[in-house]
């Protein structure tokens, strides 16, 4: 008797929906569910079409894993999107009232999203695209659509060191608050901005820091009001620095650091590996997406955006290719009005 009622149990666990379900099938998929993926969505809603957007994480997830009471380095007006205005008290905009901004934003269009699916495979041609992806259930999820946005950021892929001891559990490619790193001996790898803010961050609230950059000094992107606080704390003894210099090796209490005069041991509890991160290029390349051979810029057409293959839109940080300091929320957001513009062509719309 008792394993009958489990079996019932199991029978009425929910089961992955399939094309056959009309919530599958739309005339838009917006593969990315960050700012600049929300405001493609929103565009392509706002000129009559059905969108859903598919992300992997929540909403806005890379925004979710910066550091918590980060500040954003622009001021709100440059991060709204919809035609929302983005209101707070101060200058900057603080990573929890960017969350809250995008929510509001979500739930003022009554964008479709589907979180934590984790898109696998985009199949078919203009028109009649399939796109399977897995929940983490590792259930499948299958859709039908006419035209696919491709708008996945890079945060989510890290810049790897390639050297031994990086994938030990002490090593992170990410900072999220410095509270677990409290008087631990931290080494932070990388001279800009994210190493920066972590090196600053960490040695205020108690760790002891040292920062590691191949660069001669803190790289120039570094922000203005950040630049010469590290300075001062490396000038002054509080935060040991090595330029010219880069990490050989990571053990599990030590880590070995190659310097102009030759390698040093340092003792060591934590490595912050801030060197940067980069679009999933093979993914791009899965749906036969053409990358430039340099920098790996998708090739699309500057004004519509739509990739060299037809249908498949790119936007975001993506299309500048390895160089993801040139495209940010600020100038990303306006992809989704370039995109629309061409679906109104392309499906007789507006």
């Amino acid at each position: 008797m008792p394993d009958l009622f489990v079996a019932e149990e199991i029978e009425t666990l929910p089961k992955a929906k399939t094309l056959a379900d009309p919530e599958m099938s739309c005339d838009v998929v917006v593969i990315g569910a960050g700012p600049t993926g929300l405001a493609c969505a929103i565009e392509a809603q706002k000129i009559g079409l059905k969108v859903i957007v598919v992300d992997k994480g929540c909403l806005v997830n890379s925004l979710f894993h910066y550091p918590a009471g980060m500040l954003f380095f622009t001021t709100p007006e440059l991060l709204e999107i919809g035609d929302i205005p983005f209101t707070t008290a101060n200058q900057k905009p603080t990573r929890e009232e960017a969350l809250e901004y995008y929510r509001k934003c979500a739930e003022h269009y009554a964008l479709d999203v589907r979180q934590y699916e984790w898109v696998k495979t985009v199949m078919g041609e203009d028109g009649k695209f399939s796109i399977t992806a897995t929940d983490r259930a590792g259930r499948p999820h299958d859709y039908k659509t006419r035209k696919v946005i491709v708008s996945t950021g890079y945060y989510d892929l890290a810049n790897q060191l390639g050297i031994p001891g990086e994938d030990l559990p002490k090593v992170s490619h990410y900072y999220g608050e410095p509270h677990p790193y409290y008087d631990s001996d931290v080494l932070v790898i990388g001279g800009k901005n994210s190493a920066a803010i972590a090196a600053l961050d960490l040695w205020r609230h108690g760790a002891r820091v040292t920062l590691v950059y191949r660069g001669s000094q803190l790289h120039h992107h570094v922000k203005y009001w950040i630049k010469p606080d590290l300075e001062n704390r490396i000038k002054n003894g509080e935060i040991e620095a090595y330029f010219n210099s880069s990490v050989q090796e990571i053990g599990v209490d030590h880590v070995v650091v190659d310097m102009p005069r030759g390698p040093i041991r340092l003792k060591n509890d934590f490595v912050l590996a801030m060197v940067g991160y980069h679009p999933d290029y093979d993914f791009l390349r899965s749906m036969g997406i053409e990358l430039s051979d340099e920098q790996c810029r998708p090739v699309c057409d500057p004004v519509s955006l739509e990739s060299n293959v037809p249908g498949i839109y790119v936007a975001g940080v993506i299309v500048a290719g390895s160089r993801t300091n040139e495209i940010f929320i600020e100038n990303g957001r306006f992809h989704g009005r370039q995109i629309a513009e061409d679906l109104k062509l392309k499906l007789g719309r507006g």
